[in-house]
């Protein structure tokens, strides 16, 4: 995967200023003009008066030197406002204040903390509205967390609290950002507003900030509305428009609640949202909210709470707010009251439920456009795919450039080409004894030898030369090489290498981060549900391998390619991995079957030598929820080993009594014990068991089966 390079290591040269291009003038925009259109074509014509309004108006007056100016000044103004002001760009998902304050940090970044003043001060240097709509800015995207780090009191989006000054909070900018947002080889500049400085037209963002942060704005004639997703959400959608799959992506709240999609309309306009509060019923007169509806706060719920008691809509006895991290509202209600009746009525006369109205709005090639927000996925993944070949094709060029530099350099200290310069007396003389001494070894280089290459030899120092080792620049070559093919195959397959960058990005920082907000009475778009179970699962226990279609190998049942499966060790060890072509579960397999998809509901009964104390324990348990690919201990020290193991689809089938055989070398004088199981409790998989024995184990056998 490509790897960031830091600025301030870049040997790239800055463009001056100078050479900058100012941006085009941007058109104006008729989506936005509120006056009719015969009114605004004849505003725009130089000199021209509608028949309309010649009458009662004087030749002089609109001869007037500031008549033109005003003219189109209400389309100048709606489109200053839309297209840098209220609305995020596509390419990079940020309005322009959101993108000079990134890049104000990323200019900063030097590891450490900054302190929000002298942030908000170097960025008015390129934004020209004032420093209390950078810090706003600022606050809400680190409150966010996830482009910028906050250090201090940033506010509390619960609360509905304000950070502190500027001057005592610190931000710095996220690993994720510096990853995904910033790379000055693939970056467009412009001029700043006064000429002084230079800052990008868009951020190269190779992920859909837009999506991920959502976005409000206001701007003349138009609103935006994108609400926010979740991170591992639009992972696995960008990876399914890679692979030409059908994906669906719904919202998720940082603030949780239930939300209906139903009538999401994919975030265009004319789509609406229902989110609800979680409100639990702890006991006949106390109620507790602990999730919020989007865009309210614990103070905006009390206050609805509160006018809907005053106007005799509810009856509640009084409020207590206890939010700190985690939101946490006591309702207490008067006697006789039904809790179940209030609840509803929660949601019917208070902010604890709500109506959004999603409208996703974004600036693209100069025009606001209004487009659906898995439309936007897809242009950005596209975008990052664009992208992610430019830095290939800077890094291979920036590989060959180095190839042939390095290999001239070889040719030039072994051959001794230096030594012929020594009796040239002009620059000329000098330049054409390098070139001549060259000539020979032409047809080793993959392109020709300028004069800049030249000159570059001639800046050798002598201590290079004497301390040249051909060992170390042969590996320095090789490796070169090495980057070389990786990069082109990387082109040649970009498609997968855009593939793997979204999965890297969701190991590296989407772990843990699971859905917020719940959701119902929706049509989710789920490819394990018509997918056909086309599949064979085999095992290879002994050398602890699953796969599909492997003929040689214990048949395990039908599956699909989308299954994951599930395996028991004989050490104790339990994983879930996703099905494929040959998968190495773990050494001695004694158990594998399909996971299912709503959870393994099957009980388990095992017998083990615990390994530290050298006794034998029986359990029985329900293993639970597990994540893929992590193994799982179910005994209680490493290196214990199972001596029994059964799966019951009901509890009423678990082994009820069980037959031991001990080892002959174990010094037990009896050798032969029956245990019996119906005094084991059904536990979890972590559960250390009860004692059958202290003497080593050789064989268990089930006995009630026996006797039935």
């Amino acid at each position: 995967m490509p790897k960031k390079k830091s600025p301030k290591n870049s040997d790239q040269p800055e463009l001056p200023l100078e050479s900058v291009p100012s941006p085009e003038p941007k058109a104006p925009l008729s989506v936005v003009s509120a006056m009719p259109a015969p009114r605004v074509e004849a505003e725009r014509s130089e000199g021209t008066v509608p028949p309309s309004r010649k009458k009662g108006v004087k030749v002089q007056d609109e001869e007037a030197p500031l008549a033109k100016h005003y003219r189109t000044w209400f389309l100048d103004y709606a489109s200053y406002v839309i297209l840098d002001r209220a609305v995020p760009h596509l390419d990079d998902g940020l309005k322009p204040v959101q993108r000079r304050v990134l890049h104000t940090l990323w200019d900063m970044d030097d590891g450490r903390f900054h302190k929000v003043a002298n942030v908000v001060g170097a960025t008015m240097k390129l934004h020209p509205h004032g420093d209390a709509s950078i810090g706003a800015a600022l606050v809400g995207i680190a409150q966010r967390g996830w482009l910028i780090e906050p250090q201090g009191n940033f506010g509390n989006t619960l609360t509905g609290d304000e950070a502190a000054a500027p001057r005592y909070i610190e931000a710095r900018l996220t690993a994720f950002a510096r990853d995904v947002l910033f790379n000055p080889k693939t970056t467009t500049w412009q001029l700043s507003y006064d000429g002084r400085n230079r800052e990008p037209i868009t951020l190269p963002a190779k992920f859909p900030i837009t999506l991920l942060e959502g976005a409000d704005g206001i701007a003349v004639g138009l609103a935006t509305k994108i609400l926010p997703h979740n991170f591992n959400d639009l992972c696995r959608a960008a990876v399914n428009h890679l692979q030409g799959k059908t994906f669906r992506i719904l919202p998720d709240f940082a603030t949780g609640g239930t939300a209906d999609f139903s009538e999401y309309n994919d975030g265009e306009r004319g789509g609406k949202v229902k989110v609800r509060a979680k409100i639990e019923v702890r006991s006949k007169y106390l109620l507790v909210i602990t999730e919020l509806p989007f865009g309210t706060t614990t103070e905006s719920v009390i206050e609805s709470i509160l006018a809907a008691n005053a106007k005799g809509k509810i009856k509640i006895k009084h409020v207590d707010d206890n939010t700190a991290d985690k939101v946490e509202i006591l309702v207490h209600l008067p006697q006789g009251s039904d809790p179940e009746q209030v609840v509803q009525q929660l949601f019917v006369f208070t902010a604890c439920q709500t109506n959004l109205s999603p409208a996703a709005c974004v600036i693209q090639d100069d025009k606001p456009q209004f487009l659906g927000v898995r439309e936007i996925l897809k242009r950005s993944v596209d975008q990052t795919k664009e992208l992610l070949k430019r830095e290939l094709e800077i890094k291979l060029g920036e590989l060959e450039q180095q190839w042939h530099w390095d290999s001239l350099e070889r040719i030039f200290i072994e051959e001794r080409i230096y030594r012929n310069i020594e009796k040239s007396k002009t620059w000329e003389s000098v330049l054409a004894e390098i070139r001549a001494g060259l000539k020979p070894f032409l047809k080793q280089l993959r392109r020709d030898v300028t004069d800049e290459d030249i000159t570059r030899l001639t800046e050798i120092r002598i201590k290079r030369i004497s301390a040249y080792n051909r060992f170390q620049a042969d590996e320095a070559m090789k490796k070169i090489e090495d980057g070389i093919r990786e990069t082109k195959a990387n082109l040649k397959k970009l498609n997968d290498y855009a593939i793997a960058w979204f999965e890297l990005l969701a190991e590296k920082y989407g772990k843990g981060l699971k859905r917020r907000t719940s959701y119902d009475e929706i049509a989710q778009i789920d490819a394990s549900e018509v997918v056909s179970a086309n599949q064979r699962l085999y095992v290879n226990r002994e050398d602890g391998f699953i796969g599909l279609n492997w003929r040689q190998h214990e048949f395990v049942q039908d599956c699909t390619i989308l299954d994951s499966a599930l395996c028991l060790m004989r050490d104790g060890s339990l994983k879930v991995a996703k099905v494929g072509e040959k998968v190495f579960m773990g050494r001695e397999i004694i158990h594998c079957a399909v996971w299912p998809k709503d959870g393994d509901t099957n009980f388990y009964t095992m017998v083990y030598q615990d390994k530290a104390t050298g006794k034998a324990f029986a359990k029985k348990f329900q293993i639970g929820g597990l994540s893929r690919d992590k193994l799982y201990p179910l005994t209680k020290s490493e290196g214990s080993r199972v001596v029994y193991l059964e799966v019951s689809a009901k509890e009423k089938d678990m082994p009820k009594s069980v037959h031991v055989s001990l080892d002959g070398r174990s010094g037990a004088r009896n050798r032969e014990i029956d245990f019996d199981l119906t005094n084991v409790p059904v536990s979890t998989r972590s559960a250390k068991g009860l004692t059958v024995t202290k003497w080593a184990v050789k064989e268990v056998k089930r006995t009630d089966l026996a006797l039935g």
